[in-house]
């Protein structure tokens, strides 16, 4: 499918800079997006997506009416959206393999926008900053120098989240005081090589986590063992530019991973999935898939 900015079509071949230089309004909308307030959103009629996870909605959806991703050093989040059927999806990206995820994310969007036989799709990146490894341009050039903050020869992203709204189509940077449910599941199932997954069933209204499966991760006593600086330097693709946080993460992640070496045998009974909905407060309630 061809990338089109203002009706022409793209040469993917050309570089980035070109591109941006040719077409300054992409410059201009990454900037009034960086200009806007940081919010936060809070759970209720939230869908929050992690690392690897990806998840499509429309505006009829009565649970979620935002998806959002946050915690984004080299990674990118990408919203895409058709903006006939009003289908988004939001995706968390590191570059494990994008070739592939961009089919999926595609795939799923437009399942459910065949029937409406008009409008486009529509793609927003957020991520990668001037990291020193510069392991963001493996993922994209593009927005390198418009989500980069200087400091003391350290740089550091502008935004680090996003959301989206799937009534209404803004996009706004955010933070979410709540990731979950089942955050630690999830980022274990990260740390052990996860693929791409789609959590999210629009039709049911239903959160999907699993069944994952695992084997018992490498020395996971050894980096249990370790100070803050020797996780961080080691399991971090950006040390210098990480949320205040990110150790915490890791250090409950590998606890986790500890505690359950065989999830298929303690976390997914006869290896079916945790399924979630929203109760009336618009909070994830887990329900017995039995009764589905």
């Amino acid at each position: 499918m061809p990338l089109l900015i203002n009706g022409e079509r793209i040469d993917l071949a050309r570089p980035t800079g070109d591109m941006i230089r040719t077409y300054p309004h992409l410059e201009e909308k990454a900037k009034q997006l960086r200009s806007q307030p940081l919010q936060i959103v809070e759970p209720k009629g939230l869908l929050y997506v992690q690392q690897r996870e990806f998840a499509v909605t429309t505006p009829k959806d009565g649970s979620v009416s935002i998806l959002g991703s946050d915690d984004a050093t080299t990674c990118h989040i990408v919203v895409l959206r058709h903006t006939g059927s009003g289908a988004t999806c939001l995706t968390h990206c590191d570059g494990s393999d994008t070739e592939a995820e961009v089919s999926l994310i595609m795939s799923s969007v437009k399942s459910f926008s065949d029937t409406t036989g008009y409008g486009r799709l529509e793609v927003h990146l957020v991520g990668g900053f001037n990291d020193d490894r510069q392991l963001s341009q493996k993922l994209t050039n593009q927005l390198l120098k418009l989500n980069d903050r200087e400091e003391k020869d350290i740089h550091f992203p502008i935004i680090y989240g996003i959301a989206v709204n799937v009534k209404t189509a803004e996009i706004f940077p955010a933070t979410f005081p709540e990731k979950g449910p089942d955050e630690d599941l999830r980022s274990a199932h990260v740390l052990t090589g996860a693929t791409l997954t789609n959590i999210y069933d629009p039709k049911m209204e239903q959160l999907h986590i699993g069944p994952y499966f695992w084997r018992p991760f490498p020395h996971v006593d050894f980096w249990l063992e370790q100070d803050d600086k020797q996780i961080l330097q080691n399991l971090s693709t950006s040390p210098l530019a990480e949320p205040p946080h990110f150790v915490s993460h890791i250090r409950s992640t590998l606890t986790f991973l500890k505690e359950h070496p065989f999830p298929s045998h303690s976390l997914f009974p006869d290896r079916k999935p945790r399924i979630y909905k929203k109760n009336q407060e618009g909070l994830w309630e887990q329900v017995c898939s039995d009764k589905l």
